[in-house]
């Protein structure tokens, strides 16, 4: 009998999502993530569940139970109970009756095969029970010993359910480092590539993100950009060198890979703080070792902590250099070693001084920062304000 034994399998909140289940009348097992990464001996983030009782019968059962219920996704049959700040998402066991390539229309069932059937890959459609009895429909668990993944059932009919099943494929072998791709998976998902682009911005950002911050990333960007998968999600460039040379980073990693980083903003929809760290990146020169402390600090206090470290990280992975060369080691560590000044003189202080509010406050104010930025931070309040008063004396 296939068995797993992990800590968070004995956690007593998760044996309590258990037995409130089973006296509803009903039966629950981990699905999926946690326990795909347990066998893949990777970390474990969200413990997902499968039951056989409807959505309904979830919601009072927990309900009745006290316990807080939050209806995320009912309408496919999945909610998420809370016990004593412990999250879990239930969803009702499955099958697909209607698919489109983006959406599908579900009907709740109560058997387990049924539910494995509609799933990805082999390794996703592995239950446990509350004892760790491993329950396999789709040889997953023999994928999983022999780090393969592998499409549920004939790959093109499980991509055609869902377009976006072609980057969760590769996604995973950027992630999981030891999987290794499968002919008839690759195969059909080079074949279906340009439906890529009937899927939302969304769905790809989601994806995406992912591979990027995969410790097998580059690799897989490779394997895609050769079989023309990535053109169909992003113009790309072929900066694998570059790239294997950035930290795992999705924005790093995006802003080299993509012919207009700026384009992701709207592509990807980027957020308000994503989207400023392309701008930093694509506004500032890339600082290099040969300027003096003097010019890295100016540059620095000009660019901000986060625009800092992109700049030279980027600017790093681009040249020649090793990684591991000390004067580039030194740039990056220059934040922790010296303390960014705060330009010490305020708009309060020029009124104090008898200048009349106004623009031109802020032109003189921004002036003279200037002048402390090119002192090296030097003057001290009291002399940047002698300096003041002979302008507004003169």
């Amino acid at each position: 009998m296939k068995r797993v034994t992990a800590k968070w399998l004995k956690e007593p909140t998760l044996q309590s999502v258990f037995g409130i289940v089973a006296a509803a009348g009903g039966e629950a097992r981990v699905v999926g993530g946690a326990l795909r990464n347990t066998l893949l001996r990777v970390a474990v983030g969200d413990i997902d569940l499968a039951t056989t009782l409807a959505p309904r019968e979830i919601v009072k059962a927990f309900r009745t139970a006290g316990h807080p219920v939050y209806p995320t996704g009912i309408a496919h049959g999945t909610v998420t109970v809370s016990i004593h700040q412990n999250t879990y998402e239930i969803t009702t066991l499955r099958q697909d009756i209607e698919t489109d390539g983006r959406r599908a229309v579900v009907q709740f069932t109560d058997d387990w095969r049924e539910d494995a059937l509609r799933r990805d890959f082999t390794m996703n459609a592995l239950y446990c029970d509350a004892a760790g009895k491993i329950y396999d429909y789709t040889n997953g668990y023999e994928d999983i010993l022999r780090s393969r993944i592998t499409f549920v059932g004939t790959p093109s009919v499980r991509i055609k359910e869902d377009y976006l099943r072609i980057l969760r494929y590769f996604r995973f072998l950027s992630v999981f480092k030891q999987l290794k791709p499968d002919k008839a998976g690759l195969a059909a998902c080079i074949k279906s590539k340009k439906n890529l682009r009937t899927l939302s911005a969304e769905r790809i950002a989601r994806e995406m993100f992912k591979l990027l911050q995969g410790e097998n990333a580059v690799s897989v960007l490779r394997l895609m950009a050769k079989n023309g998968v990535l053109q169909n999600v992003v113009a790309h460039t072929d900066d694998f060198r570059t790239l294997s040379r950035l930290p795992q980073d999705a924005i790093l990693r995006g802003y080299v890979l993509s012919k207009d980083p700026q384009g992701l903003r709207e592509a990807w929809r980027l957020s308000n703080a994503q989207a400023k760290r392309i701008d930093d990146l694509l506004q500032h020169g890339a600082p290099s070792p040969t300027l003096r402390l003097s010019e890295q600090r100016r540059i620095l206090y000009g660019m901000g902590l986060q625009a800092w470290r992109d700049s030279v990280l980027v600017a790093r992975a681009k040249s020649r250099a090793p990684l591991t060369d000390g004067a580039w080691k030194r740039m990056l560590s220059l934040p922790s070693r010296w303390t960014m000044p705060t330009f010490p003189v305020s708009g309060r202080d020029l009124l104090d001084l008898g200048f009349t509010p106004g623009p031109d406050l802020g032109i003189r104010l921004k002036d003279l920062e200037q002048h402390w930025v090119a002192s090296d931070f030097k003057p001290a309040k009291a002399d940047l304000l002698e300096r003041l008063k002979g302008d507004l004396n003169g």
